[in-house]
């Protein structure tokens, strides 16, 4: 079995790792079973990242998985490589402050709507949604490239579980502005940090306080809808001994925590005595007027505190459950490991969050030594973005797209557009949502655009022509000829049925092997 060697190992990114962890800066996982041939070490890289591509494989070869997980696990600042840096810095969303972006587009709303000439107002109207659609899209872009590119792979993974795991989604009106930051503020800083934090920013921003009403819950005149959803889908799971009052008590909690888009001058009129109380970040406010100040008890024990503090008080209280430990950890045992994971897997993994207050990091560091990951590699299914992510990233390396909106037409097709699930559980986790007669389908076509027209990745514009040849070599991929031991009698005999490369290419991303990581 071929071993894969350093001819094109990155000195940059991947070198600054090796050295890190060199030096004994980085913690090292523990893993139950050391992987002791190149086989066994791309599994690793193909669970642990968006999918197994050459370059990371060097890196992996490098370092040893252990040194390596620890770098993923405990990551430094990403350097992307600049082709796809400009992208992301050339994007409104990288270059314009939320709060600034979102009233400037209330401000071309409220104008577009006060023309009086129909004519200039369906006009100003389409615009309007035009820039909105642009912004998502432009999230949509820059998740894909960093998932593509970036060299701390885990973070870019976890930052989609936790993504999904707080859904918020653009098909519902006031988000498609918001999304960009809501991933890039509240989830992506927090991915491999305390659980707490996490849920704490994704509290207090306006992407999820629009996405499920809070910012229509006042005292007098509750929403109970976030406050139902941060313990049924965010916290404590369904059947965990909350009960109907405890909703409602958390929705009085949650009340006056809403969006606000003045600028920086005066806060509203209120009385002397709620003034102290206003809080204004950024887009997130706090009005004290709107703010149930009744007594309150949350799963059977008082609030203590009072105004924006309350809050805390009860987010600390649901992070800090055996409940949310329990719940969380079974959600990323199913990400990572099995759509029914080992019970007693899930308990370790709940005793570290309980024990380490939340420490995602050190979670998923049980996770991964444990014997139950490592029996898993291979097995688990490939969710549509796993699935199109790890296409290109094996077929095309670190040679960087131009264009990805094929990649997000692929996404589509497959029923799994980025942000754009319209419930607040997120996109299954698990393959029986995934693997229909008819997503089996398309992924075959989805394989054969990846291996066999994927150069329209890389074309300049919509109508400049296709590169000669428009596929890659994958037969020849040092990856994919590591991988070749592996495959069944099945599908080698279906690639040696394989009449021209772009043929074979499809074979291989269309094989049950490759459907699963």
């Amino acid at each position: 079995m071929p071993s894969i060697r350093l001819s094109i190992f990155r000195p940059g990114v991947a070198l600054a790792a090796v050295l890190l962890a060199a030096c004994g800066t980085v913690p090292v996982p523990r893993l139950a079973a050391d992987p002791v041939d190149a086989a066994a070490r791309l599994q690793w890289l193909d669970r642990v990242s968006w999918g197994a591509n050459p370059a990371d494989a060097q890196t992996v070869e490098a370092m040893g998985v252990p040194r390596w997980l620890g770098a993923q696990l405990h990551p430094g600042p990403a350097v992307l490589p600049a082709a796809a840096q400009a992208q992301i810095d050339a994007m409104r969303i990288s270059t314009t402050p939320i709060d600034r972006l979102a009233r400037e587009l209330e401000a071309q709303r409220k104008a577009a709507e006060a023309l009086s000439d129909d004519d200039a107002k369906t006009a100003a109207r389409q615009a309007y949604q035009q820039a909105l659609n642009q912004l998502s899209r432009e999230a949509q872009q820059r998740f894909l490239l960093r998932a593509l590119y970036s060299p701390n792979q885990l973070q870019e993974q976890m930052t989609w579980f936790w993504t999904n795991h707080f859904n918020v989604s653009t098909r519902k009106g006031g988000l498609r502005e918001l999304v960009g930051d809501y991933e890039e503020a509240a989830i992506r800083p927090h991915a491999l940090g305390r659980f707490r934090d996490l849920l704490g920013a994704t509290v207090r921003h306006p992407a999820m306080l629009r996405y499920l009403d809070n910012a229509q819950n006042a005292g007098g005149r509750l929403n109970e809808n976030y406050a139902r959803e941060l313990m049924e889908l965010h916290t404590l799971g369904v059947g965990s001994g909350y009960s109907q009052a405890d909703v409602q008590s958390l929705a009085r909690v949650l009340s006056g925590l809403g969006v606000t888009l003045r600028d920086d001058g005066p806060p509203p009129r209120l009385p002397v005595a709620q003034q102290a109380a206003y809080v204004r970040q950024g887009l997130f406010e706090f009005n004290p007027a709107r703010h149930d100040e009744g007594a309150k008890t949350l799963l059977g024990a008082p609030i203590t505190q009072r105004g924006l503090a309350e809050a805390d008080e009860a987010l600390d209280r649901l992070a800090r459950a055996p409940a949310t430990a329990r719940f969380v950890s079974r959600k990323l045992a199913i990400y990572f490991v099995a759509d029914a994971p080992p019970p007693a897997l899930v308990e370790r993994m709940s005793a570290t969050f309980l024990r380490s207050d939340g420490d995602i990091a050190a979670v998923l560091t049980t996770l991964f030594e444990s014997p139950e990951f490592a029996a898993s590699l291979g097995r688990k299914f490939r969710d549509p973005v796993h699935y199109v992510v790890g296409g290109v990233r094996l077929a095309y390396g670190d040679r960087v797209v131009s264009d990805v909106a094929p990649m997000l037409g692929w996404l589509n097709r497959m029923g799994q557009p980025l942000y754009g699930h319209e419930t607040p559980d997120g996109y299954a986790l698990t393959q029986d949502a995934w693997a229909s007669a008819g997503q089996m389908a398309t992924r075959f076509e989805i394989a054969r655009a990846i291996g066999a027209s994927g150069a329209v990745l890389f074309r300049a514009g919509d109508k400049a022509p296709l590169e000669k040849p428009p596929y890659p070599a994958l037969a020849a991929s040092p990856v994919v000829r590591t991988e070749m031991a592996a495959l069944s009698q099945a599908t080698r005999a279906a690639l040696a049925q394989a009449g021209s490369p772009p043929d074979w290419n499809t074979f291989f991303l269309a094989s049950p092997e490759f459907n699963h990581r």
